[in-house]
């Protein structure tokens, strides 16, 4: 019988077969022709704040409960003129999703380096000579946009790939295992029975508040998928590297859906019909690298996680290569038999002991909230 190293050899092994794999379908799925028209129309639409992605998202939903629109999460969103420049008109009688639009004026000054120096130009107002312009924000005004299911007209509309949410059962006691795991990173785990409270995802970590949410209303097997992906962002160390060189949302999206998909596989789940078009997704938003140039990068990072969080977990996971249910890992009830004790003592405290010992990591200044969908 294999030592355990010698079974996790054998399972890390499996794990960066699996990025590989990963790698080949993402360069197969992003080489067509399809996925570059979707992906050039798509760059023509801004990216919204989370602030209006949140209020897109409740509309959207609103709208989908009417009837007025086909599903429940919205695509591609544009103000009325810009849908009129891509051949497309918004429905009679669509009312469109209320933003904030920012409300900017132009400034100008003589000497740039003294903030008191600078005044706001009327509106038509020349500047003086000498003076340098710029403009700012001074505020904010509603605006209103449409989805695309509310418009019509003669231009295409691309279809990238979506992923399509898992259906069934999940693997017994994963969604239990990974929510211990979260708590003894700090975090507490809840489920909102509602999308829209948390933007249109599936899944939110929030950084600042140190939870974990997961949309209730999917099938159990979506869930740990999610719950997964969550704890890959904390796992990886995400709420650090926001902000720092080389970070790009985009590549730490590919890195926990990356993550998630092993989990799901050394359990026996194949997250592809998801985990593919999400990972090509976010991996093709990332400026100056090729999607697969972005998960290639990733694979030694993805491989660790995954591999720290399969061995935190109590449950029964698939052997280093034999066909499933001929070999399973007696590990997983040795650990769970040595750590029931000390999880009985520590899963209730825990949370609010590392919310307490780690203030300075809660920065409200930064960008707290990672979204998965």
């Amino acid at each position: 019988m294999a030592t355990a190293e010698e079974a996790r050899a054998a399972r890390d092994a499996k794990l960066d077969a699996l990025h590989e794999q990963l790698t080949d379908a993402v360069d197969r799925l992003v080489s067509g022709d399809d996925w570059r028209r979707a992906i050039e129309f798509a760059a023509k639409f801004r990216t919204r704040s989370f602030s209006n992605s949140l209020l897109i998202a409740r509309q959207h939903f609103a709208a989908f409960e009417a009837g007025r629109v086909p599903d429940p999460e919205p695509t591609y969103v544009a103000g009325y003129k810009q849908w009129q420049t891509l051949g497309r008109q918004v429905l009679k009688g669509q009312p469109g999703y209320m933003i904030l639009a920012p409300v900017t004026g132009r400034f100008a000054t003589t000497t740039p380096s003294d903030a008191d120096s600078w005044r706001r130009l009327e509106k038509f107002e020349k500047p003086r000579a000498g003076e340098v312009v710029r403009s700012r924000m001074v505020g904010v005004r509603p605006a209103y946009v449409w989805d695309v299911s509310s418009t019509n007209g003669d231009a295409p509309v691309p279809e990238l790939s979506r992923p399509v949410l898992l259906e069934g059962q999940a693997p017994e006691g994963l969604w239990a295992g990974l929510a211990t795991v979260i708590a003894e990173r700090g975090f507490a785990v809840c489920t909102v029975p509602d999308a829209a409270a948390i933007g249109g995802a599936n899944g939110v970590t929030n950084f600042t508040d140190r939870t974990v949410s997961v949309w209730a209303d999917m099938d159990d097997l979506q869930k740990v998928k999610t719950l997964s992906h969550e704890l890959a962002h904390i796992d990886l160390g995400h709420e650090a590297r926001m902000g720092g060189d080389g970070w790009h949302r985009g590549i730490g999206e590919v890195e926990a859906e990356s993550v998630a998909a092993m989990i799901g596989a050394a359990h026996g789940v194949d997250t592809s019909i998801y985990t593919l078009p999400y990972v090509s997704g976010w991996a093709s938003s990332v400026k100056d690298k090729t999607a697969v140039e972005v998960v290639q990068a990733t694979g030694e990072r993805v491989r660790k996680s995954a591999s720290a969080i399969l061995d935190a977990l109590p449950t029964v996971q698939l052997g280093g290569g034999d066909p499933p249910g001929l070999s399973r890992e007696p590990r997983a009830t040795e650990r769970a038999a040595r750590r029931d004790a000390e999880r009985a003592t520590t899963r209730a405290t825990v949370a609010a002991d590392a919310f307490a010992a780690e203030p300075a990591r809660r920065s409200p200044g930064r960008e707290s909230v990672v979204r998965s969908l």
